[in-house]
C-alpha cells in the first residue's frame, strides 16, 4: 500500500514540475482562439471570392501565423471605417487587413512587427499627362479610401489644391475613375496594380509620378494590430511571423500574388 502511495505522489509531483517548468506561452497559447478582423475589400491583400469566401496575401499569412503559433483562427469581416473601433469593442483580437504601422494609430492601439510595405502612387488615365506636384494637380479631384494613410498622404500634401473625394472602399474609387467622376486615384502601388490596372475595369489606366514611402506618412510597413495590453499575443505573432519567414512558408504565399518580395527593406 505504502508503494502504490508513493508510485501516486511521485507522479503529481512529476505532472506538477512540468506545468511549472513548461514555457507559460505554451500552457496558455497553444490552441488559443483569435478572432482575426480584416476587411474583405482591398484585393490582392484581402477579399472574397465568388464563394464568399475570404481570400488574400493577408488572410493567407494570418491563416500561416495561426499555424506556426498554434492559434485556432476565426475570421470576422469588416468595413475599415470601423476597423479599430471593433478592435477596441473586442469583436475581434487582431486586425490583418493591410493596416500600416503609424504614430496616429498606435496612440489607440498596438502593432505586431511589420509582414509587408509597399509604397503608394497615383493613378489615372494613359495619356493624362499629369505632372504630380501642387501645380500639376491644382483644380483635380482625386479619390481616395476613406481612413487611410493615402487620405492623410493626401490632405496634408494636396489638399490646399485638389478637390478630394473620400469613399469607403478603395473599389468605390475604381469604379468613380472608370466612369470619368474624378481625374486620378492614390492608394498601394501593389493594390492598385493587381486590384485595377491588371483588370479588364483598368485596362487604359496606369500609375503616374514617382512612389511615396515616407515613414511620416506611411509609417514601417504593415503590421498585425491588437489591443495595447495584449502583449503576449503580439509577441506569439511576433515569434510567428519570423518563424514562417525562417522556413519559406512566407516565400510561398508571397510567391503566390508576387513575382518580387512584397515584405520590402
Amino acid at each position: 500500500m505504502n508503494k502504490i502511495i508513493f508510485a501516486i505522489i511521485t507522479i503529481i509531483t512529476l505532472v506538477a514540475m512540468y506545468l511549472v517548468l513548461m514555457p507559460k506561452e505554451k500552457v496558455e497559447d497553444a490552441g488559443m482562439k483569435v478572432k482575426m478582423g480584416t476587411e474583405g475589400a482591398y484585393p490582392p491583400f484581402n477579399f472574397t471570392d465568388d464563394k464568399g469566401q475570404l481570400q488574400g496575401f493577408d488572410v493567407d499569412i494570418g491563416n500561416a501565423i495561426c499555424a506556426a503559433a498554434k492559434f485556432e483562427c476565426i475570421w470576422v469581416v469588416q468595413d475599415w471605417d470601423g476597423m479599430i473601433p471593433a478592435l477596441l469593442a473586442k469583436k475581434y483580437d487582431t486586425i490583418i487587413a493591410s493596416m500600416s504601422i503609424t504614430k496616429e494609430r498606435m496612440e489607440k492601439i498596438g502593432f505586431s512587427n511589420k509582414y509587408y510595405n509597399t509604397p503608394a502612387k497615383f493613378f489615372a488615365k494613359k495619356g493624362s499627362g499629369y505632372e504630380v506636384t501642387k501645380s500639376g494637380l491644382k483644380g483635380k479631384t482625386i479619390g481616395v479610401q476613406r481612413g487611410t494613410i493615402h487620405e492623410n498622404f493626401l490632405r496634408d500634401n494636396f489638399g490646399d489644391v485638389v478637390d478630394i473625394k473620400s469613399y469607403a472602399t478603395q473599389e468605390e474609387a475604381y469604379l468613380d475613375l472608370a466612369s470619368g467622376r474624378i481625374d486620378l486615384g492614390v492608394a498601394d502601388s501593389v493594390a492598385v496594380d493587381d486590384g485595377f490596372l491588371k483588370t479588364p475595369a483598368g485596362k487604359g489606366f496606369a500609375f503616374v509620378g514617382p512612389s511615396f514611402s515616407d515613414p511620416k506618412w506611411f509609417g514601417d510597413g504593415a503590421g498585425v494590430g491588437l489591443r495595447k495590453e495584449d502583449t503576449k499575443l503580439r509577441d506569439a505573432i511576433n515569434e510567428a511571423i519570423k518563424k514562417i519567414r525562417a522556413d519559406g512558408t512566407y516565400k510561398i504565399i508571397n510567391d503566390k500574388y508576387f513575382d518580387f518580395d512584397v515584405y520590402g527593406q
